[in-house]
């Protein structure tokens, strides 16, 4: 039976979603050098066949496979091919998302319908289409990247805190479902990142202590992959987040208002200077 502990990645079979750009690209980079055979999944064609080019120049191993994650169909079939090539998928990263600053009176519904199935079913589709062959080897690894607005809900991202809560409820379950086949889950929770996740629009609107935390890739993918070496099944990155699950807990009152000022309040106030 496979142990919880990822300690070395060399050889290990990997696919990864949303790897054409921000934390999926710069992972895919990390997991190549350190001897990872990839599998690459995004929608963006061109990017992706770079990515892939880019990590066979350097002696790696890449397969670009063009698919939108929302899409059951074509997830099983990227998945199909994934295993079919690669002998199998050890670890699952589950990477793919986008998001959105905006009031939910004024979100379309349309949108939260699309954020819903490309962050949350998105996951759905590929752990479903990979675990059962991890079953049967009674090891591997799967990463869900959710967000610290799955954890802490703040106004502005209603619709994309509903979608990151999904994921982590998902993930704390089937971490105890599968633990005793040999499969590991590991719930990833990064804060603001400076990846381009983040477009001009999001910037305008986010807050200024969130703009002043913002945190790179590089950082995030080493705390990543010291988390799967080390076995937990949870990881928060930057870590002084995790403070504000304490303060949630026991103070919800005070958590409120502190989000309303930090936030609301905070981009009100430079929106009128």
């Amino acid at each position: 039976m496979g142990g919880a502990r990822l300690e070395s990645l060399e050889g290990i079979r990997v696919l990864v979603t949303g790897a054409s750009s921000g934390i999926g690209r710069s992972l895919a980079l990390r997991l190549a050098a350190r001897g990872a055979r990839l599998a690459l999944v995004a929608r963006r064609e061109a990017e992706l066949e770079a990515l892939a080019e880019e990590i066979r120049n350097a002696g790696g191993e890449a397969l670009p496979l063009v698919c939108d994650v929302a899409k059951a169909a074509d997830a099983a079939a990227a998945c199909a091919r994934a295993e079919r090539e690669l002998g199998g998928v050890d670890l699952l990263v589950n990477n793919a998302g986008y998001g959105r600053h905006r009031r939910f009176a004024d979100w379309d519904v349309a949108d939260i319908e699309r954020m819903m199935q490309v962050n949350y079913m998105g996951a759905v589709h590929f752990t479903k289409a990979l675990l059962p062959g991890m079953q049967r080897r009674r090891r591997g690894w799967i990463v869900f990247v959710a967000s610290v607005a799955g954890k802490i809900a703040s106004p502005d991202e209603s619709a994309y805190a509903a979608s990151k809560f999904a994921l982590v409820g998902l993930a704390a379950a089937l971490s105890l479902e599968v633990e005793a086949a040999g499969v590991h889950v590991l719930t990833l929770c990064p804060g603001v990142i400076r990846t381009p996740f983040f477009d001009d629009e999001a910037l305008s609107r986010m807050p200024p202590v969130a703009l002043r935390q913002m945190a790179s890739p590089e950082g995030l993918v080493d705390a990543l992959l010291a988390a799967l070496a080390a076995g937990r099944h949870e990881l928060t990155w930057p870590g002084f987040i995790r403070a504000g699950y304490l303060v949630q807990a026991l103070a919800p009152s005070f958590m409120r208002r502190q989000l309303k000022r930090t936030t609301l309040d905070a981009v009100a106030a430079r929106d009128s200077a």
